[in-house]
């Protein structure tokens, strides 16, 4: 017990820590456009992906309600990969990890994010599916978010924007750049009662492009 009540001591320090450090080196500001932040309603918040520090950005700006209450969707082949990363991603997040092994797996991705809501939990997720590595703001979404979405229509799908985090933390970089980033986060969506798939993530993803800075907007 008294091993558990250090471990659990030690993620809630580590945790603010890496709030401390993410306001430290991108003086990350959030932009609520159309939500209330202090609403304690049952969320997804999906997000454009373009680095492994997506997550905790989001996180570092919710309310400390929000924060307590959300888990980060993320890929179990990255954050059980060593003992620090393995500690970050369960401990001090409680990511729900996924296999990414498709069809192989046991449970869909889909049945474990339904799971995790079930059990009262808020959600991140990145329906992009994989880091966005190319020249297009934003790729396609996976059908994963709609049909979350249809599984579990109580909780709020809401859309957020990452501005600047690509170039705070590139790919294959260990150290970060000091760089000013926003999130945004946009109205809630719901699925339509006979709103088709695709009709629907054409929607969503209209949603993240419109929180874009203007700068960015093509």
């Amino acid at each position: 017990m008294a091993e558990r009540g250090m471990r659990g001591f030690a993620a809630w320090l580590s945790g603010r820590a890496i709030v401390l450090f993410a306001r430290a080196v991108t003086a990350v500001r959030p932009v609520w456009q159309g939500i209330d932040p202090g609403n304690p309603r049952q969320r997804v918040y999906f997000a454009n992906h373009a680095s492994h520090g997506d997550f905790i950005l989001i996180w570092t700006v919710l309310p400390p309600r929000q924060q307590r209450m959300t888990r980060p969707v993320a890929g179990a082949d990255y954050w059980r990969k060593g003992k620090v990363r393995s500690f970050i991603g369960a401990d001090v997040f409680n990511a729900l990890l996924i296999e990414r092994t498709g069809a192989d797996a046991p449970v869909s991705p889909v049945d474990l994010m339904a799971e995790a809501l079930d059990q009262g939990s808020s959600l991140i997720i990145f329906p992009e599916g994989t880091r966005n590595q190319t020249d297009m703001d934003l790729l396609p979404l996976k059908s994963g978010l709609f049909h979350l979405a249809r599984l579990r229509p109580q909780a709020e799908l809401v859309p957020v924007w990452i501005e600047n985090l690509n170039r705070v933390l590139p790919k294959g970089a260990l150290i970060p750049v000091p760089l000013m980033c926003k999130v945004s986060f946009g109205t809630p969506l719901q699925v339509g009662p006979d709103e088709a798939k695709d009709d629907f993530l054409i929607r969503a993803r209209a949603a993240l492009l419109a929180l874009r800075p203007k700068t960015e907007a093509t």
